[in-house]
């Protein structure tokens, strides 16, 4: 049996034209002879009536309410959709099954609104599918195993539609969203943004995970379990979009992208303030004390560097002053800067490269933008920039690296 786990974003359910483009992408499937099974978002977004944000604004002004009732809330922007899709779908002619979460067999931990799955029988899904009906999953929801309904968290209809597929043993997914695929820069920055062809799971987690938001990043590391294909697609076109897989799947391409191009994309995280603290002789318990305390406030610190010199890190900008308050009742003396960036350059391709850190810098330095911080992996390179400096950090680095080439990846594949 040959599966495809299709997945439809808000945008992509939220008008009528919309939904009958996503169902000629079933029926495309179908004609394929592939067993499709649709997993939806809630449709649109803030403001739209069905959507996940409206929901949850009809209860915001109240102080007490039940985490495990607001989870029932949030379902039901998803079952919507689903039955909403299956009646389109059905007036084709075409036999469907709507199956809640927990219908579909996804069992989650009992931690509401932000639950991780556990398991997923697949039964119910295989008999239907048995049966040549095209199974519709409401996304972004579970069960636990006493019978709760939970969510999963943003990102949590990718989660479930990756999940399905690694449960299906699925031969692709697709993720259809509102653009053509992963883009090489965010294109309200970078005008002559490209879509990329074809990235690697690693590639597109490090994106994901530092401001591109086409697909969550757990969704992605769920799908590597099992080597199963990604596709980013867009519901309003018939383009291949963006094919996410291993290193090893790319490297059987024999037309693979430009050979030369070390960076796959550039994106940008705002608003996150850089917190320095220097090193106080003879104590030795410093950093330990500092993210000790960071832990136990609940606050989450990235780009650290620890030197003898002392400590620095980042927080997000809406954890500032909690920090700032903790270091100080630590008897600390903390220098915070306010209203920063974090730039990556990400590229599977940089990996035993030299010289991708010297160009970096030069074309920051070009521009008069000063590095705050830097860090690397063996895919990612990160900058640490004022805010002020962030727009012009991404441009730069997309031309220095001529990133608008990779659409020629595209016209060739």
């Amino acid at each position: 049996m040959r599966i495809l786990v299709q997945k439809f974003g808000g945008t992509s359910l939220a008008s009528r034209e919309a939904r009958e483009m996503a169902v000629s992408h079933v029926e495309e499937a179908l004609a394929n002879e592939y067993k499709v099974v649709v997993v939806v978002s809630a449709m649109g977004r803030l403001g739209d009536p069905y959507a996940t944000d409206t929901l949850l604004a009809v209860v915001e002004s109240h102080e007490k309410v039940d985490p495990r009732e607001i989870d029932l809330l949030m379902s039901c922007g998803e079952t919507i959709s689903a039955v909403v899709l299956s009646t389109h779908l059905r007036e084709r002619g075409h036999q469907t099954a709507v199956l809640t979460g927990a219908k579909a067999g996804i069992v989650t931990t009992d931690q509401f609104s932000n639950a991780e799955i556990l398991s997923i029988n697949s039964d119910t899904i295989l008999e239907h599918l048995a049966n040549d009906r095209i199974v519709i999953v409401t996304g972004f929801q579970g069960v636990t195993q006493r019978g709760e309904v939970t969510t999963l968290g943003r990102g949590g209809s990718d989660t479930s539609a990756t999940a399905l597929g690694v449960a299906l043993d699925a031969e692709m997914i697709d993720i259809f969203t509102d653009v053509d695929g992963i883009m090489t820069a965010d294109p309200r920055i970078v005008e002559d943004a490209t879509p990329l062809g074809r990235v690697t799971y690693t590639e597109i987690c490090h994106l994901a995970y530092h401001g591109a938001k086409v697909i969550h990043p757990r969704a992605v590391e769920i799908a590597m379990q099992k080597n199963i294909p990604i596709r980013v697609r867009s519901t309003l076109s018939r383009g291949v979009g963006t094919l996410v897989t291993s290193q090893a799947e790319l490297d059987r391409f024999e037309r693979r992208a430009v050979t030369d191009r070390v960076l796959t994309g550039v994106t940008q995280k705002a608003h996150v303030t850089q917190i320095k603290i220097s090193a106080v002789p003879q104590d030795r318990w410093m950093a330990a004390n500092v993210f000790g305390a960071m832990a136990d406030h609940g606050i989450s610190v990235d780009f650290i560097n620890v030197s003898p010199e002392g400590i620095a890190y980042t927080v997000s900008g809406a954890s500032e002053t909690a920090a700032i308050h903790v270091i100080e009742n630590l008897g600390y003396s903390p220098v915070a800067l306010s209203d920063c960036a974090k730039i990556a350059a990400v590229g599977a391709g940089m990996h035993g490269v030299p010289g991708v850190m010297a160009k970096i810098v030069l074309a920051l330095t070009e521009e008069g933008i000063e590095i705050l911080q830097s860090a690397d992996s063996h895919t990612t390179i990160w900058c640490l920039v004022k805010g002020l400096d962030m727009i012009r950090a991404v441009r730069a680095l997309h031309t220095k690296f001529g990133l608008h080439r990779a659409v020629w990846e595209a016209q060739t594949e």
